[in-house]
């Protein structure tokens, strides 16, 4: 009786084991339904960013000219300074010494000169009476011209002196804003020293760099469309409330990037904009007949973008594409055809080779 229980538990087990195995290869075969997406082909607007550095259409630095002491600083960092207005004194004493040395010894070779001058009219008359020689009076007059050379090069060493002694009061080359000052009241400073810098910011540039495509794109269309006119959006993610203009293009592209860098200029009449500040260049562009695609039937794997796309036998295949531009949710694409059926929902279940049943539904 023992072993009849333990043939019929034996045959039971066989019989459930077959069953569960022949349940999982039928769940094996069954199709999954996944929804599709057709690329959208149509013609669009779009805006584009690019990083932007922003320059004062005048930035230079302040340097002294001359050696001293600084006497007195005018104007404070950070505030307006008008165009000639001074912006520090170096104390200039050393100079003042040299000037009035050399006034005395002009004032000396003058009395000489007078003398001189005396000197050859009597000789002239010495001459006249037949009691000297005209050698004598040509030696006076050579005494004359070797006086007069003397006080030419005095008067060019005071001429050099009074320039100098101008360096004392530097000014600044036009209105701007004053940078900080690396030095204070009492440094020493030799000639050349970098004091501070100035920036005229009644307008500004943003650089931006852009790749060779978008470049021909827009020397293209730029005579067609309105390309020419740009937003800033600020650090603060607020937009700039006035539009800039593309003015120039740098003369050659980058060899390490590949880029070419804009320039556009701004109005800056709140003085909001400063030199060195950063943004992003907003540019319009148009774009006709591209495709489209949603970002949410795409993934990434090792920086490159792939979709799922169902063949003609309902089998998924694995394609990288490239995408051009991001827009709200989707993506400007190439390497996708308007037939193609794209996977939208699933990704993380979906295996390549898989026969799949679809259903085709709107991504707009």
């Amino acid at each position: 009786m023992k072993y009849i229980n333990l043939l019929m538990a034996l045959c039971c087990g066989l019989i459930i084991a077959c069953s569960s195995e022949k349940k999982e290869d039928e769940s094996k075969n069954v199709i999954q339904n996944y929804p599709v997406v057709l690329p959208a082909v149509l013609d669009t607007v779009y805006t584009k960013e690019y990083v932007a550095e922003i320059q004062s259409v005048q930035n230079v630095e302040i340097r002294s000219k001359t050696k001293g002491v600084i006497e007195k600083i005018w104007v404070d960092e950070g505030k307006y300074v008008a165009a000639g207005q001074t912006i520090y004194s170096i104390n200039n004493s050393a100079l003042r010494l040299e000037l009035a040395k050399a006034e005395a010894q002009i004032k000396t070779i003058l009395a000489e000169d007078k003398t001189l001058e005396i000197e050859l009219e009597n000789t002239k008359k010495l001459v006249e009476n037949k009691i000297v020689s005209k050698a004598e009076q040509a030696m006076v007059e050579s005494k004359i011209a070797v006086n007069d050379a003397k006080i030419q090069e005095v008067r060019t060493d005071i001429e050099g002196i009074k320039l100098q002694m101008s360096y004392s009061q530097i000014k600044a080359p036009f209105g701007g804003i004053l940078n900080r000052h690396l030095l204070k009241t009492g440094s020493l400073v030799e000639e050349n020293t970098l004091l501070t810098s100035i920036s005229n910011n009644t307008e500004v540039f943003a650089y931006f760099n852009v790749s060779e495509r978008e470049y021909l794109d827009f020397i293209t269309k730029k005579k067609t469309s309105d390309l020419e006119k740009v937003d800033l959006m600020l650090a603060n993610g607020e937009r700039y409330p006035f539009k800039g203009v593309i003015e120039t293009i740098e003369s050659e592209f980058d060899q390490e990037t590949g880029n070419i860098a804009f320039r556009a200029r701004f109005a800056n009449p709140d003085k909001i904009l400063r030199h060195g500040a950063t943004g992003k260049i907003m540019v319009n562009q148009s774009a006709k007949g591209v495709t489209i695609i949603p970002q949410k039937a795409t993934f990434e794997v090792q920086d490159k973008t792939y979709i799922y796309v169902v063949n003609a036998q309902d089998i998924v295949e694995q394609r990288a594409i490239v995408p051009i531009v991001r827009l709200d949710n989707t993506y400007i694409v190439d390497g996708v055809n308007p037939s193609d059926r794209i996977i939208y929902e699933g990704l993380q279940t979906i295996k390549v080779g898989e026969k799949v049943k679809v259903k085709t539904v709107n991504f707009r």
